[in-house]
């Protein structure tokens, strides 16, 4: 691929890192803002720039609240067969977009839409931006309700796994609700949330 893909979180034994997909999302990005504040937990956004361009307040709060910044490509196609000239672009112009936003943003990661990542590696790696995949992803972009997502949470969360999750994409009122539950279970349990290793 021409790029390593993380998908580790920072630190030895019981950690975890959460990041979310498909954003901003002004009703459910700013809720998650908040439940990530109550439980003291940083976190990941991957921005799709048209979504940015719409709603750059959004990101504002996010980098105030302390979170990192990822590109999740201008509008959430699948880049897998396209050219590195096309991705180049592409990534180039969704970075533009969010520092127009936050103009000293610093985009740290880069997540393919669809897990789709073609050439996407290597020139996201060009571009200063680690890939970003993930060891868990909860299918909440189905939905499945809000105690299913708790459930697969839970079960599936193993040492070191970076967590795919959405704030963004459609409704995504039920990733919300279960950020909230699981994070005292899991730090009663002992985990760590950080962010990814790289």
């Amino acid at each position: 691929m021409g790029a390593d893909i993380l998908d580790t979180a920072r630190g030895g034994g019981r950690t975890v890192s959460l990041t979310f997909d498909d954003g901003p999302n002004p009703a459910d990005t700013l809720r998650l803002l908040t439940v990530l504040r109550r439980h003291r937990i940083a976190a990941v956004f991957l921005l799709c720039g048209g979504q940015v361009e719409a709603h750059p307040e959004v990101v504002r709060r996010i980098v105030a609240d302390g979170h990192h910044l990822g590109n999740h490509s201008m509008h959430h196609d699948d880049m897998s067969t396209w050219s590195a000239e096309r991705i180049e672009a592409d990534l180039r112009a969704t970075n533009e977009a969010i520092r127009r936003a936050v103009p000293a943003a610093k985009v740290r990661y880069f997540r393919a839409p669809y897990g789709a990542w073609g050439a996407t590696p290597a020139v996201a790696a060009a571009l200063g931006m680690r890939p970003l995949g993930w060891r868990l992803a909860v299918g909440d972009w189905e939905p499945p309700g809000t105690d299913e997502l708790v459930r697969r949470l839970l079960d599936g969360v193993t040492p070191g796994a970076v967590v795919l999750l959405h704030d963004g994409g459609g409704d995504r009122s039920q990733s919300v609700a279960a950020v909230d539950r699981i994070a005292p279970v899991l730090r009663a349990r002992r985990w760590r949330f950080t962010l990814p290793a790289g």
